[in-house]
């Protein structure tokens, strides 16, 4: 039976993730982390990749920079993917398990640049595991303490994220108020709809009864479809 392709394990690809959720380990900080453990192991780093915006949860597909990565450990011939910490892979257990599968399917293995759970003994493992449920715990509660912060704003009816159409921002810059203008766009839109006109037809008379969105422009067809979504 023809063994398995055994990357270098003096060569190495980095891969850096940039979560939209949790930036308290940036592109610089991940880095110069990666780059330090590699100075001291006499690892030389061939290339780099980077997913950025992208959260703990994304499935390996939804990552350009991973699937690339993985692309060159193979046409490299390298045999580590170089992390500054677990948590940079992913904050599920299950997709941490699918990468490091992926990894060792392209002849390398995954390190750590903290030195957590680096070995291939069973005790490492088990901390590999350990490691990566701690970080999808830790983003469940991001997410959890983001969301009861969104849900508080509201229900004061403080700004929480982008302003919804028929609303404005007070001169407080915190609170919404109702805005009459959008109001009317949106009555009118029902109206319209409701006699039977087609989306097209609803932009067509806005735009000839002189209806503008926020940017002065006339309302675009998405836009309409939209206003026209939310009211059903």
């Amino acid at each position: 039976m023809k063994s398995a392709r055994k990357g270098n394990g003096k060569i190495a690809i980095g891969y850096l993730r940039v979560s939209t959720e949790d930036q308290k380990l940036g592109p610089e900080a991940q880095r110069a982390a990666i780059e330090a453990w590699a100075a001291r192991e006499g690892v030389a780093i061939v290339e780099w990749f980077t997913d950025s915006g992208v959260s703990g949860g994304s499935e390996i597909a939804d990552r350009p920079g991973l699937l690339a990565a993985l692309t060159a450990l193979r046409v490299r011939s390298a045999g580590l993917l170089l992390i500054a910490k677990r948590d940079r892979i992913a904050r599920d257990v299950v997709i941490a398990g699918m990468i490091d599968r992926a990894v060792t399917s392209a002849g390398a293995r995954t390190v750590a640049a903290d030195g957590a759970g680096n070995g291939e003994s069973p005790a490492d493992a088990f901390m590999r595991t350990i490691l990566d449920g701690a970080a999808e715990y830790e983003r469940a509660l991001i997410r959890a303490r983001t969301s009861a912060a969104l849900k508080a704003k509201r229900a004061r009816g403080e700004r929480a994220g982008e302003v919804p159409f028929d609303y404005h921002l007070a001169a407080d810059g915190a609170r919404l108020d109702l805005d009459p203008g959008e109001q009317n766009i949106i009555a009118n839109v029902c109206a319209l709809r409701a006699a039977g006109l087609s989306l097209r037809g609803i932009v067509a008379d806005l735009a000839a009864a002189g209806c503008v969105g926020r940017t002065g422009k006339a309302l675009a067809l998405t836009q309409v479809a939209r206003i026209a979504g939310a009211a059903a």
